[in-house]
């Protein structure tokens, strides 16, 4: 198939998780003998920090703005199989609503802040999506299963909304056996709804175990925070040292955003890196993450700084190893990119010959 994707950014990773899942999908897609263009708008913060410029899977095409979008741009909307429009796409209704105008072929509109979105949508902030717009396209990709697919559907009037969580390539994400450093270590952006929890599973466990050393990699930290000495800070990790960040810890962190454990069923694709790199996760709970990965088999579940330094003091090395070959195992047969590859095609398939 011909795809066009109309996405936040595929080229800089900087302050945001779209770029890494587009470029395990992306690359997975053509890899399957699909032709992809992508198209980006070009924005100082992005243009300062662009780690794939060039992607080998793909073509990117920058745009400055709407019009230049749709001046240089709508021959590859008209012509294509497929056009998808991702959120947070900046002037995203405007882009979605020229794209239901010209696009001949399939339509969709890939959420990969779906709890974030409908948050929004609550709050009648249609920053890059509407109610009358998601009823306009064909094909709704969330980033959140469950009951969250039949809500876009029964209140929103999608005519079809399906999962489509985030992946990990396996190329990129693997044991290398790089010597543990850190005890401890998380990656990502900061998020004022995520740091409480953050605060008590990492910074508290550095506090209590001084003599260790933490490692926290991510982007808008604010200066007033107060951190440990023993918890080194990156600002931003490029994906390409994302493999050896996790392989220099003996557990993980995943914390989860406030809107994403309100609706649930929404993994990130920390849990997936970490785990296809054979480190043990330890996560907050939310509804559904049982799902994803059995608990205490695949992954361990902590509140607090008291049930991780259980888990530290309490699993030995034998039991830590299989919990983390166990969650391995788990994503390298349902949650790489290729195998969310063939999930794509299938959700588009199902539009494209409803009756087979």
């Amino acid at each position: 198939m011909n795809i066009v994707i109309i996405g936040l950014s595929i080229t800089s990773s900087w302050g945001n998780g779209h770029a890494t899942t587009y470029r395990s999908l992306l690359k997975a897609l053509s890899a399957r003998g699909h032709e992809i263009h992508f198209l980006e708008r070009d924005v100082p913060y992005y243009a300062q920090h662009r780690d794939l410029p060039n992607p080998s899977f793909c073509k990117v095409n920058l745009y400055k703005d709407l019009e230049e979008l749709k001046k240089g741009h709508t021959h590859l909307i008209e012509s294509a199989d497929v056009v998808i429009v991702g959120s947070y796409v900046p002037e995203g209704v405007a882009v979605g609503n020229w794209v239901i105008d010209s696009a001949k072929g399939l339509k969709a509109f890939y959420d990969i802040d779906t709890p974030v979105t409908l948050g929004k949508l609550e709050k009648k902030d249609y920053e890059y999506i509407t109610p009358e717009l998601i009823a306009k396209y064909d094909l709704y990709l969330s980033f959140s299963g469950g009951t969250v697919l039949e809500f876009l559907e029964e209140k929103y009037g999608s005519p079809r909304a399906k999962d489509l969580f985030c992946s990990v390539d396996p190329d990129l994400y693997y044991p290398n056996q790089k010597e543990e450093e850190y005890l401890l270590g998380y990656l990502g952006t900061y998020s004022k709804d995520r740091q409480s929890t953050l605060s008590k599973l990492l910074f508290e466990t550095a506090w209590n175990y001084p003599n260790e050393k933490f490692i926290l990699a991510g982007s808008q930290f604010p200066d007033k925070l107060h951190w440990p000495t023993n918890l080194n800070h990156i600002d931003h990790l490029p994906p390409a040292e994302h493999c050896n960040f996790y392989n220099s810890q003996r557990y993980t962190i995943n914390v989860t955003r406030a809107d994403m454990i309100k609706f649930g069923h929404s993994p990130s694709v920390r849990l997936f890196e970490a785990a296809a790199c054979g480190v043990p996760i330890i996560s907050d709970f939310w509804e559904g993450i049982d799902d994803i990965f059995s608990i205490e088999k695949e992954i361990l579940i902590a509140k607090d700084a008291k049930d991780v330094a259980c888990f530290i003091e309490e699993i030995n090395e034998s039991e830590r190893l299989a919990l983390a070959e166990n969650a391995r195992e788990k994503v390298l047969i349902h949650h790489t990119s290729q195998a969310r590859a063939k999930q794509l095609e299938a959700h588009i398939n199902e539009v494209l010959q409803p009756s087979q």
